[in-house]
């Protein structure tokens, strides 16, 4: 009985050890940044083939001008959301390639009025592009994101840009994934009337090109600032 025990401790052991090399970003304490409204990094890079609510961490992505993440289920120039296709004609799709900042993930680490801590990790809540350092929830409507790989000789220009379109509806899915989480995806009054969302932002790409993790990210303002509402 002693060594079936040890055997099932080395195999549980040898299988987070697995999970780690692989998975590194799912593990690791996330880094504090301070916010910019101007620039960022990309933290990690997720994308999934099939409709599951979370996405697989990858190295990079490749984005399609017009149409999304190259091999991901919400690649289209119409909307790919399930919940979205009940009728046709089916509406543009403007929700092409999601986002969402790595510091929201520590203020769900964080106790809140339910004094519930939620443990999310990039790629969990469905994001193609996890940033760090960006106010993406700040942005407006039209910013354009400009993701300039390590690689990438900036000056030229050849490098992929996104435009943002509006935010994410913390939909029913959250609540299913974890209990509780949609609700910290809120923001409500005194009156409980949702005013903000915060579960990431959608965007359309511009220009296609491929992103990598650590890419820097520069936020080309529009001229008329419009705030996000929900797309």
């Amino acid at each position: 009985m002693t060594a079936l025990v040890s055997l099932l401790l080395f195999l549980a052991l040898f299988l987070l050890a697995i999970a780690i090399l692989y998975y590194p970003s799912h593990f690791r304490t996330p880094k504090q940044y301070t916010l910019s409204k101007d620039s960022g990094i990309v933290l990690s890079i997720s994308i999934s083939s099939n409709h599951a609510f979370s996405k697989i961490p990858a190295q990079s992505i490749t984005l399609l001008e017009n149409l999304g993440v190259e091999g991901d289920c919400h690649c289209g120039s119409e909307v790919q959301h399930l919940s979205r296709r009940k009728s046709k004609p089916y509406p543009p799709n403007l929700r092409q390639v999601h986002l969402i900042q790595s510091e929201l993930f520590q203020e769900f680490r964080d106790p809140g009025s339910d004094g519930m801590k939620y443990i999310v990790r990039p790629g969990d809540l469905g994001e193609n592009i996890t940033t760090a350092g960006l106010d993406l929830l700040g942005l407006g409507v039209g910013t354009k994101l400009h993701f300039i790989n390590s690689a990438t000789n900036e000056s030229e220009g050849n490098h992929a840009v996104v435009r943002v379109t509006g935010l994410r509806n913390p939909c029913l899915q959250i609540s299913r994934f974890q209990s509780g989480l949609q609700e910290r995806c809120l923001v409500r009054n005194e009156a409980r009337e949702i005013v903000d969302r915060r579960a990431g932002i959608m965007s359309v790409v511009e220009v296609g090109g491929v992103v990598t993790k650590d890419a820097r990210i520069v936020a080309e303002k529009p001229k008329i600032y419009e705030a996000l509402a929900c797309v």
